[in-house]
């Protein structure tokens, strides 16, 4: 999937910034433990992009975002969740326990991050190229092996 800065939104009435996203349906869930598991693949030059999200948090829409800034994955802008990413296909798990409020991380199977989630009442995976802060005029994300696992 790909879409470049200069794009216009989804819809003439948003005032969302450029995307192509993936919204995966028949997973919305509000409770439980939920798993999106993936392969991604960012080639280089592509920055300034969400490629993953948890859709759904209480003063914001997200409860978690997995961004590229200049070869590097992030957690929305910061942490860092691996560096030299660009040009390589790696394995992403996000798990989103909504009773317990927490997000985990995984990059190749190692836990990079865990955290508290954003609140809400309704979530649900979302994944491929949505323009933020600071973007590369060309953005691109690759998928393949999309699986989402319910406890």
């Amino acid at each position: 999937m790909w879409v470049y800065s200069t794009d216009k939104p989804f819809s003439q009435a948003s005032d969302t910034l450029p995307r192509t996203e993936i919204r995966i349906r028949g997973y919305d869930y509000s409770s439980g433990t939920w798993q999106f598991e993936g392969y991604g693949y960012v080639p280089t030059g592509t920055t300034g992009v969400s490629i993953m999200q948890v859709f759904g948090g209480s003063g914001r829409a997200t409860t978690s975002m997995v961004r590229v800034y200049d070869g590097s994955l992030t957690s929305y802008r910061n942490p860092v969740l691996a560096s030299n990413i660009d040009n390589n296909w790696f394995r992403l798990n996000v798990i989103h326990d909504a009773d317990a409020g927490r997000v985990q991380i995984y990059i190749g199977g190692v836990l990079k991050y865990e955290g508290s989630d954003a609140g809400g009442s309704s979530h649900y995976f979302k994944f491929g190229v949505y323009t933020q802060n600071d973007p590369s005029n060309y953005m691109e994300s690759r998928w393949r092996g999309i699986k989402v696992f319910r406890k």
